[in-house]
């Protein structure tokens, strides 16, 4: 029986590279806020200090479905990243959503 396991141990160093990448990079496409802070190796309290919260408030802050816009763009740009909202329609391209900027300085 062939496994996929087998087939991947006998394609090359460089070609098994660049599949583990692009199955890193379709994983991070859908991550809850959770799995994004420990795919970039960060504690809850690595977050909280960062962001002036106790590790608690990280857990459940982690854990609502429902967050200010400035709270996800503070949590976003305390593990390095910056936020974008892209909105999709049907039959027409991705359209990225801006007027936010105040929402730093806020």
């Amino acid at each position: 029986m062939t496994t996929l396991r087998n087939k991947l141990k006998k394609l090359s160093i460089t070609r098994r590279k660049r599949i583990n990448k692009r199955a890193k990079e379709l994983i991070a496409e859908e991550m809850t806020l959770r799995d994004l802070r420990k795919a970039l190796e960060l504690t809850q309290a690595d977050l909280g200090s960062k962001l002036h919260m106790n590790q608690e408030a990280i857990s459940r802050l982690e854990r609502r479905s429902d967050l200010l816009l400035s709270t996800l763009v503070s949590y976003i740009e305390a593990m390095g990243g910056e936020l974008n909202i892209i909105a999709k329609f049907p039959h027409r391209p991705p359209i990225a959503v801006t007027g936010f900027e105040s929402i730093k300085n806020a």
